[in-house]
């Protein structure tokens, strides 16, 4: 007969039954975050997952060691505080929320920006949660009574202020630079939202003819100086992978040291493209970044398209040219191309010109504008062939850069975009885990860490999205010059009290929701001039800006006195996968030691990646993604925990073996 004495423990072991129960047990009976006022703190933050995510190996991989750690604190006494909570992660939301238009015939600019928005949180508050029930599932001892998002009310104002504090400072300006641009998103990304692939493409080499039919004696040497062709040209030849950005070139380039092409430096040629009555000449010139051998040695240079361009044409003051619209399509707005042709041949024979004036000339001939970038390059190649000036044309693997969300060609594209001083910001962290303040574990990855940080860049913190933190900067019209002054101001009646104080002339001010809606009104009426036109900035802030005050915004910053501020700052240990170190660990050294005067933490420690059997990098497209939750189901949490926490070894991937 069976035993039925219920003090018997059960003969097979039940995961899902056990952990279930004394999870929720833990939970509903304060146990993760006992009551020790007294005792030394222990503060370790959870890299906040997105809201839009689910559990996979890596947070099975980044959890399990976060929690080890913390519940080893907690049975040591200490008053162990593990911060959880998700980021709103403006383009993955903003994607989830617009696909579902999609799908019933809808799209998000059939809405107003705030209708939109309001859609997104009612997603949030019904379907971003998901994340957070698998962690539980997974065991993790976090304290959910404090659970934190990024766009809560007062991470808000946390984000704001740092943002007007740091314009305030000097370290944050607006400026026009290449920026990675996502033609599906129509947003600029970061460098580190850039995958580069190999795929198969093409090699252009096409005939610039010389200005006025000039010729010269081309000489081509070997190594030991002999002579292997000479030859009278009446061109300079160049090559490209990207023929449909010849339309907006500014300058061919040369090495000053390649002497094939020392007698045309200072010469004009013709971009063979376009109405033959309006071709365009630009100036051959000599620069550093052309590879003598490598192609013809001769570059041409499309500063608004590229990113080596961009360094020639700001080098030697030459003009960039955009050619393409939010959706990478080759502009349409604009004069005829007879107008903007001529404008053009003027500054390249040397007229002044104005960033402005570049900006608003459309380069593009009337015969390619609208059509999409690659239809354009077709159309470019073909008619050159046409006109016999292509020399030929190669088939050639090339790096491509792609989104790692839309998933489509990046555009390096010339926009206005608001920037931090990193370089500026770095330098206390750099010299923080040189004097030892902040450990870097395994130590392995300083010399990564400081390679990056010694060469970082302006860090682009706008993003062209409706969901996100929008950009506390206010943009008054100046009626004549239709210019606008910015202001930056963490409220409307802030904002107003200093435009006002500057401009004393101001009676009244007149909201819009966009610059375009200003600018009609503009256009359709008279507006006295002591009426000040407003619109706020359109972009919303990088993700990564406001995670980045993650170790003291989830504790009460920069509300005065916060008790939890007080004690856990700064937190003892980050955990996190290097591939996070520079989105997001370093931009917490800069923010903390910015706002708080002191490190984050007080040591980083870097996991490996979870890779498959074979050692292959997991990818849902190679179909070797390994679902922490069916792993769960199958053998349990304690079982998946005890495999990460035995398998884990300072920076070394782990490969995950169901065996």
């Amino acid at each position: 007969m069976p035993n039925t004495d219920a003090t018997t423990l059960p003969t097979t072991f039940d995961p899902a039954d056990i952990e279930a129960r004394w999870y929720d047990h833990w939970e509903a009976n304060g146990l993760f975050r006992p009551e020790r006022p007294d005792a030394d703190a222990f503060t370790i933050v959870n890299p906040p997952p997105n809201v839009t995510g689910s559990l996979h190996i890596g947070h099975a991989l980044d959890n399990t060691l976060q929690d080890v750690v913390v519940r080893y604190e907690r049975l040591r006494g200490k008053d162990a505080l593990w911060v959880v909570g998700t980021d709103h992660a403006g383009i993955a939301t903003q994607m989830v929320v617009e696909r579902q238009l999609e799908a019933i015939g809808d799209k998000r600019t059939n809405y107003s920006r705030e209708d939109f928005v309001a859609k997104v949180w009612a997603w949030k508050e019904e379907s971003g949660g998901t994340i957070t029930r698998q962690l539980r599932r997974l065991g993790c001892s976090m304290d959910w009574s404090r659970e934190q998002f990024t766009m809560d009310p007062h991470f808000t104002r946390a984000v704001i202020k740092t943002f007007v504090d740091l314009y305030n400072d000097g370290l944050i300006y607006r400026d026009k630079r290449l920026v990675n641009w996502d033609p599906k998103l129509k947003t600029a990304i970061s460098d580190l939202e850039v995958e580069s692939r190999e795929v198969r493409g093409h090699m252009w080499h096409f005939k610039y003819p010389l200005a006025g039919g000039a010729t010269y004696t081309y000489v081509e040497r070997d190594a030991d100086g002999n002579v292997v062709l000479e030859e009278t040209r009446d061109y300079i030849a160049i090559a490209t992978t990207r023929p449909e950005t010849m339309l907006g070139d500014g300058a061919v380039a040369v090495h000053p040291d390649d002497a094939r092409y020392a007698p045309i430096v200072g010469m004009m040629c013709e971009i063979p493209v376009g109405p033959k009555e309006h071709r365009r000449l630009i100036p051959i010139i000599t620069d550093e970044y052309p590879d003598p051998d490598f192609g013809s040695g001769a570059v041409k240079i499309t500063g608004a398209h590229d990113e080596n361009d961009y360094g020639v044409a700001q080098r030697n003051n030459i003009p960039m040219y955009r050619l393409m619209d939010e959706v990478a399509a080759m502009r349409s707005d604009g004069a005829p191309y007879a107008e903007t042709a001529a404008l053009a041949r003027e500054i390249a024979a040397g007229r002044a010109f104005t960033a402005q004036e570049i900006d608003t000339l459309n380069l593009v001939p009337d015969e390619y504008r609208g059509l999409d970038r690659y239809e354009a390059r077709k159309r470019v190649v073909a008619d050159i062939d046409a006109e016999g000036l292509m020399l030929g044309v190669e088939d050639k693997v090339i790096m491509q850069p792609f989104g790692d969300r839309g998933g489509v060609v990046i555009e390096p594209m010339l926009t206005d975009q608001w920037y931090v001083n990193a370089a500026e910001l770095a330098k206390k962290p750099i010299a923080a885990v040189q004097s030892g303040e902040i450990q870097i574990v395994p130590k392995t990855w300083e010399k990564t860490f400081f390679n990056w940080m010694n060469d970082i860049q302006p860090w682009c913190v706008s993003r062209q999205l409706w969901w996100g933190h929008r950009i506390p900067a206010w943009h008054c019209f100046n009626q004549v010059t239709l210019d606008t002054e910015i202001y930056v101001a963490a409220t409307k009646k802030e904002f107003e009290a200093q435009a006002l104080a500057k401009q004393t002339g101001i009676k009244r001010f007149e909201y819009f929701n966009t610059r375009s809606a200003a600018l009609d009104s503009l256009s359709n009426r008279v507006v006295s001039v002591d009426t000040c036109l407003v619109y706020q900035d359109e972009d919303v802030l990088d993700t990564w800006f406001s995670s980045a005050l993650w170790p003291f915004a989830t504790l009460g910053w920069p509300e005065d006195g916060a008790p939890l501020l007080q004690k856990h700052y700064p937190n003892s240990l980050l955990i996190s996968g290097f591939d996070i170190l520079f989105f997001w660990d370093a931009r917490m050294m800069m923010m903390g030691y910015y706002n708080m005067g002191q490190k984050p933490w007080d040591t980083l420690y870097l996991h490996g990646l979870v890779r498959a059997a074979d050692g292959a990098k997991m990818s849902k497209s190679k179909g070797n993604v390994v679902d922490p939750l069916g792993l769960i189901d199958q053998y349990g949490a304690d079982a998946l925990r005890f495999f990460m926490a035995a398998m884990e070894s300072q920076g070394r991937d782990i490969k995950m073996d169901e065996r």
